[in-house]
């Protein structure tokens, strides 16, 4: 049996902290590999040797399979672990790294060529007395076999949602099948689709295995991962609250029929799909860890890296299916850096501040200071409860999203915190639809008024103080010793919210007044006054604490300052504010004489040329970033005058996209 000292972590972000940290816990050295804008990130300083890849674009670095082998020569690594995502699922490069003389984590060659190809893996899950449902490939230049819709069209190559439609319209179809390929072809060097059944409220149900090279594979269980935005799952947990005993048996025992049909080896994940009428149908097979791997480890004891380490040095399965014993409920949400009310738009930017509860799970590769590129997945942290109960698991796992701060970027904890409260999900009506069938958690979860009210004063007055003297509790009378004898205006937002509020010192007390301000009419006089005052006392303050009483309601909250933002946390909740010029900027999308990119990303398609006549709703361009397609259309009929980005182009916000010429 081979013996593993040091390992080359071939990925980055938190699935490579992740790695480095169960690697050291069993002695082994680890290796990591950082691209140019990578250079701080938290698993160059996680790991005992980070390795420099000269550039940025991910084929140069992350996905430069030769240089990563080369390195891991050079540094006398005996393996290479390639997480998920990259090369974890490249059959090419797995068989490079062991004909090199070093150990792969992770499936054989052959399997993940042929699982990974979705295609071969349903005519293998029949072969294996698996079901599943019948499929069509097809090709952007031929015609279209005559199918049932909905349907979804699927990239056979790859994951993680890429390379996939969801097709209502049979006129929709063929666009749909030549981005899908486009996409598919630029992701995973495989442009080939296919097209099967959509289930509108199916459940998306994962069961993991592992298989040793004795021949033995068992089952750790389900995940129910349903809950999905553009396909990607954003919320997972287990068990699966929506499933009977009988068809969680049903499909544990498949998973390990089709593992043991292929005799698998290492870490895989057999994905399912289970109809409004309980038919249980096989999707694909993941041939790596999995992204929500901790909640399994929740539930099981056991460390999923380990055994994969165990695996690959050549060793047996240390347990056997007997020996699983599955406890309590896990749940997994995903923290991605998009804004879920504006579409998911991407959010790029430095994190000034991130603070979870420390009484929780947290896997992430950021931290306080790092930069989100448009470059990678939009992943910022996966945060993970296990609790006796599901409803406990809940409760735990909502307290710790309110009392997390993270900011400098926009991200969906609202919207995680707004699910949780959701009596759907709370009953476990879970389905693949979720979020079309509850539209009102995109907005974001929405606070006592009274908390939210105290967490903005609280953050005016924290950004009034910025840089004053710290007052400290020392029995000092109360009031504040800085505020203007005249009325001070401002404008904080919130989210997508905006406040207007307007203070002045009142003896030791501030009078606020929150709401629109009074406008004059056209003679001059002023509408009624029709906004909430309240008195304002600020009791104590340090330089990251203080004690506010808003309406004699008295409390304590934690305040970060990053130039005109205030993070503010209190022990029922969290807010981000921001201060507002007092003039509006006009909206980006409304600037210039056409489109402009919503966010900084790479071109990846043109679908006009100059001269070209469009009609509102037409398809001018699509920009990439964080592994998604932004479609940018045409707002009006016009004439494309100039076309000022080609493919492979990068842009950055704001930029004019392509200029139109209306008929006057």
């Amino acid at each position: 049996m081979a013996s593993i000292q040091r390992l080359l972590i071939a990925n980055r972000g938190e699935i490579a902290v992740r790695i480095a940290k169960t690697a050291k816990r069993l002695g082994i050295e680890t290796v990591g590999i950082y691209a140019e804008n990578d250079i701080n990130a938290l698993h160059t300083k996680i790991v005992d040797i980070a390795l420099h890849l000269p550039g940025d674009a991910i084929q140069n670095t992350y996905l430069n399979g030769e240089k990563i082998i080369e390195e891991a020569i050079r540094t006398k690594s005996d393996a290479i672990h390639p997480g998920y995502g990259f090369l974890a699922e490249n059959a090419g490069f797995a068989e490079a790294v062991q004909e090199a003389g070093l150990i792969w984590i992770g499936p054989t060659p052959e399997q993940i060529r042929n699982l990974g190809d979705k295609i071969i893996a349903k005519q293998t899950a029949v072969d294996a007395g698996v079901q599943t449902t019948q499929s069509h490939e097809v090709h952007p230049d031929e015609n279209i076999p005559s199918i049932a819709m909905p349907v979804i069209v699927k990239a056979a190559a790859g994951g993680g949602g890429r390379g996939m439609r969801i097709i209502e319209k049979k006129n929709d179809l063929k666009q749909a099948i030549k981005d899908a390929s486009r996409e598919a072809l630029s992701s995973f060097d495989d442009g080939r689709v296919f097209l099967e059944p959509f289930f509108k409220k199916g459940r998306h149900v994962e069961v993991q295995i592992f298989g040793d090279a004795f021949g033995n594979v068992i089952h750790l269980g389900e995940r129910e991962c349903s809950i999905q935005r553009r396909n990607q799952k954003i919320i997972e947990e287990t068990p699966s609250p929506g499933i009977s005993q009988e068809t969680r048996e049903q499909i544990c025992q498949s998973a390990v029929s089709l593992g043991k049909h292929v005799q698998y080896l290492n870490a895989g994940t057999v994905e399912f799909l289970i109809s409004e009428n309980n038919d249980v149908i096989f999707l694909e097979v993941n041939t790596r860890i999995q992204v929500e791997h901790p909640i399994t480890e929740a539930v099981t004891g056991l460390d999923l890296v380990e055994l994969q380490i165990l695996i690959a040095e050549g060793n047996p399965l240390p347990v056997t299916q007997q020996d699983i014993e599955f406890t309590g409920h896990a749940i997994e949400v995903r923290v991605v850096a998009e804004n879920p009310s504006t579409n998911w738009l991407p959010s790029t930017g430095i994190v000034n501040a991130f603070k979870v509860d420390e009484q929780i799970r947290v896997d992430t590769g950021i931290q306080a200071g790092s930069t989100i590129t448009p470059d990678y997945d939009s992943l910022v942290a996966k945060i993970i409860t296990h609790k006796s109960t599901r409803q406990e698991a809940i409760r735990n796992l909502e307290g710790a999203l309110k009392r997390t701060l993270i900011n400098g970027i926009k991200t969906n904890l609202p919207m995680l915190i707004a699910t949780l409260n959701n009596e759907n999900y709370q009953n476990g009506l879970t389905q693949t639809s979720f979020l079309l069938d509850n539209p009102e958690v995109m907005d974001g979860f929405i606070q006592d008024q009274e908390e939210e009210l105290i967490l903005m004063l609280g953050s005016v007055f924290a950004l009034e103080y910025s840089d004053a003297k710290i007052i400290e509790n020392r029995g000092l009378p109360s009031g504040w010793r800085n505020l203007r004898t005249q009325g001070e205006r401002q404008i904080w937002k919130s989210r997508d919210d905006l406040h207007h509020i307007e203070y002045v010192r009142n003896g030791d007390t501030a009078i606020v007044h929150v709401g629109l301000w009074p406008q004059p009419q056209e003679d001059g006089t002023l509408t009624v006054d029709q906004r909430d005052t309240h008195s304002v006392r600020l009791i104590s303050r340090t330089q990251t604490q203080q004690i506010i009483e808003v309406d004699g309601r008295r409390q304590s909250i934690e305040t970060e300052i990053h130039n005109d933002s205030v993070y503010a946390r209190s022990r029922t909740g969290t807010a981000t504010w921001e201060r507002q010029p007092v003039f509006t900027y006009r909206d980006t999308e409304e600037m210039g004489d056409g489109p402009v990119s919503p966010l900084p990303g790479t071109v990846i398609a043109v679908h006009v040329k100059e001269g070209e006549n469009v009609k509102e709703g037409d398809l001018l361009m699509v920009v990439e970033a964080m592994k998604m397609e932004h479609k940018i259309l045409a707002v009006v009929n016009a004439k494309v005058a100039t076309v000022y980005f080609q493919e492979g182009d990068r842009v950055n916000t704001g930029e004019l996209l392509v200029s139109l010429e209306q008929d006057q």
